[in-house]
């Protein structure tokens, strides 16, 4: 694969490639429209995947904030067209790498010194390059690290990434009202978070430590001495990728052993560390040799507040869901309903909530769930289609619900997919043996 020499890093600069892509999206619109007049069963499909090639093309130039966003739109599976998955998912681990002199200055900035005098060797061209950074091998006293160097300049564009993006972002999503930039700032705070690797590092540990009895789940060590606040060196972890497991895979045994692993690493936190890895994408996760999971970058960690947890997951009861006034009472509590809505908007709004939760918390509602079934994900992209071609939620603000939905949801997204993926048939409350 190509390196990158150079990352544009000036507003300026970032502004202009995001409106070259803009104007080629532009011409594909054209094209499509044009194509249409002459042959009127032309679908939507070949115009989705020029799209999707020309902004992600533009995006993976960026790197930083513009690359992460595509990335966790790849996770939503059942609101996207399945071009944008696919073309957004390489976002996860296949991206130009930085060239070698534009790593080796990394380190000389961060370190004063070269990676060569630091270990024993190193391997200057990466092997997995993402959207805030890429990984190198290195060895240092008979042990194999995998170093990760965050792009230059990711940190300091965050700001003016998402003030770029934010126009498009409150049409899609309609957005209305000055309380909107609540979202906006939840989305800024974590992305600034994760260009911090002494407090990734911290965090990593955090997890390491509180997580470690979990069964068939393994972590890397971290490396505090060769780790900066741009650079985070830990063990390298051998393995597959969860999504080239997952494809290979026919052995339900191991499915359900990986699935529990994994459902069990996200309800320890959640419900006991009232801390979650709020980043839950296959490029993040590999099943090794042993067909245990290994986890890795705990850059992007969501803190669960008692007055959201509280209410949030008392909707995950039936006995809460199907009383109306309690169901209300929860629905204003978590910002979804709003004191100044009209009484249509509250209406529209308690129907579309009440089948969304009725359908999102099937797999807490018995003692054991199968991600395999497939009807389940049927009905979540069924309702996926029916609320996008719903012309009356365009006409409400939908400027609702607590800033944490953002990463809650993204949380929930991510593991409902890894699990149907997997496959696996897992016991719903196993994670409680381990508090």
């Amino acid at each position: 694969m190509k390196t990158i020499d150079y990352i544009p890093t000036s507003k300026i600069e970032r502004a202009t490639k995001l409106v070259q892509t803009g104007a080629k999206v532009g011409v594909n619109y054209l094209k499509y429209y044009g194509e249409k007049i002459v042959n009127s069963d032309l679908t939507r499909d070949k115009l989705n995947e020029d799209n999707a090639e020309d902004i992600y093309d533009g995006l993976k130039s960026l790197k930083g904030s513009a690359l992460k966003v595509a990335q966790m739109l790849s996770m939503d599976k059942s609101f996207l067209p399945q071009a944008y998955v696919e073309k957004f998912s390489l976002s996860q681990f296949s991206v130009p790498p930085l060239s070698a002199p534009l790593v080796l200055k990394t380190f000389k900035a961060n370190f004063g010194k070269t990676p060569y005098d630091i270990f024993d060797e190193f391997n200057a061209n990466s092997v997995n390059a993402a959207s805030i950074g890429q990984v190198h091998v290195a060895i240092k006293d008979g042990k194999k690290l995998a170093v990760k160097i965050q792009y230059p300049g990711v940190a300091n564009s965050i700001s003016s990434d998402l003030a770029l993006v934010k126009p498009i972002a409150i049409r899609m999503f309609n957005l209305q009202g000055k309380d909107s930039d609540k979202y906006f700032k939840e989305v800024e705070d974590k992305l600034i978070e994760e260009t911090n690797y002494l407090l990734e590092l911290k965090q990593s540990q955090e997890v390491v430590e509180a997580c470690k009895n979990i069964e068939n789940l393994v972590f890397p060590n971290y490396y505090s001495e060769y780790s900066s606040e741009k650079i985070i060196t830990m063990d390298w972890m051998a393995g597959i990728h969860l999504s080239e497991f997952t494809n290979k895979n026919d052995n339900q045994e191991i499915a359900n052993k990986i699935g529990q692993a994994l459902w069990d690493f996200y309800m320890y936190q959640i419900h006991i560390l009232k801390k979650v890895h709020a980043d839950p994408h296959p490029g993040n996760f590999l099943v090794n040799d042993k067909n245990q999971l290994v986890a890795l970058d705990f850059g992007c960690m969501k803190l669960i507040p008692n007055d959201f947890y509280i209410p949030y997951f008392e909707l995950i009861n039936k006995e809460v869901i199907d009383n109306k006034k309690l169901f209300s009472q929860k629905l204003f509590e978590l910002e979804i309903l709003r004191v100044d809505d009209s009484k249509e908007e509250v209406d529209y709004f308690t129907r579309m909530f009440y089948d969304l939760l009725s359908l999102f918390t099937q797999p807490f509602q018995t003692e054991t769930f199968d991600f395999s079934d497939a009807a389940f994900f049927e009905s979540i992209a069924q309702l996926g289609e029916r609320f996008s071609k719903d012309t009356n939620l365009r006409k409400m603000n939908g400027n609702r619900g607590s800033k944490h939905f953002i990463y809650m949801n993204r949380t929930f997204f991510g593991l409902y997919n890894l699990m149907f993926d997997l496959k696996a048939k897992i016991v719903v409350n196993e994670y409680q043996k381990y508090n």
